[in-house]
């Protein structure tokens, strides 16, 4: 299945698409999730009875113009946003250091999730090394605690594609990555979630990044250093991961920071992150005044 949640006149509803249509999971199965959290509290059994109920739904015929709907994330509300570092061969290489001898963890806040569509805001008197990220995102569909490398996609949802925005002055000035990492917006995430059962094999997609039309990431899941199943696993090890939670499993080479000259993100240009078999993620780039919120 494809999945998506999006915004509707009653509220957030998760949706099932196929093609450009999409129908709310409320309306293909009576006594639906009505949200990506409801389909996360049900388990397995609301998702198998989801999924057969979409096999006969008609969503092509019965459905509603996908390009009418705003998307939200396809997790809105995730708990955590774990994020590996360093694992990508020739990102390792452009930035000059040695290979991770385990994942390298640190975490994206929440707060920094928006959906396909939405604009990537920043104050460029706070930040002016705003840089893109390319990356495959795995979200968990139920809890997982010392899970082996063989068992651990059992305990995946899907994939989908993920922008880890990064303010290279703050995240190399602070010393350590997290704030850099979480101004808000800088998670964008979509647009759809691709169940587990339709992608297979996770290591092995074409992933790009394209910035004003020009591709400047371009690589495959398969020059991971540490895949997927690995990557789980070991959180699993040092904490538990709950449905719904979101694992940014690393970016390859060709990031803004490290070109000559670099090249960071600025006002207007758009940025899309494209995932084989999962679809295009799309954001526009937005200079802001922050404000203070009361």
């Amino acid at each position: 299945m494809r999945l998506i949640s999006c915004r509707t006149t009653a509220g957030e509803a998760l949706g099932i698409v196929a093609g450009d249509r999409w129908l709310s999971a409320a309306e293909i199965l009576e006594g639906g999730p009505r949200t990506m959290a409801d389909l996360l509290a049900g388990g397995a059994d609301l998702f198998a009875d989801l999924a057969a109920g979409t096999l006969s739904a008609n969503i092509l015929g019965r459905g509603r113009r996908l390009a009418e709907v705003e998307l939200l994330p396809p997790v809105p509300k995730p708990g955590k946003v774990v994020a590996i570092g360093r694992n990508y061969r020739e990102h390792a290489v452009e930035e000059g250091v040695e290979p991770p001898p385990a994942p390298l963890i640190f975490a994206k806040f929440p707060s920094a999730v928006v959906g396909h569509g939405a604009e990537i805001r920043w104050d460029p008197g706070l930040t002016g090394q705003v840089d893109y990220e390319a990356e495959l995102a795995v979200v968990i569909q139920r809890r997982a605690r010392n899970v082996s490398v063989e068992d651990a996609l059992d305990y995946v949802l899907g994939y989908t594609c993920l922008n880890d925005v990064s303010a290279r002055d703050i995240q190399f000035g602070d010393g350590q990555w997290v704030r850099g990492k979480s101004l808000d917006t800088f998670c964008p995430m979509g647009p759809e979630l691709v169940t587990a059962d339709e992608i297979g094999d996770p290591q092995d997609l074409a992933i790009s990044c394209w910035v004003g039309g020009e591709r400047l990431q371009d690589s495959r899941t398969s020059a991971m250093y540490f895949g997927v199943a690995e990557i789980i696993s070991y959180c699993s090890t040092s904490f538990t991961l709950e449905p719904g939670d979101v694992i940014a499993t690393g970016t390859p080479g060709g990031v803004g920071v490290f070109r000559d000259p670099p090249r960071f993100l600025a006002d207007g240009d758009r940025v899309t992150v494209e995932i084989e078999r999962i679809g295009r993620l799309e954001n526009v780039c937005r200079f802001v005044s922050v404000e203070a919120v009361a």
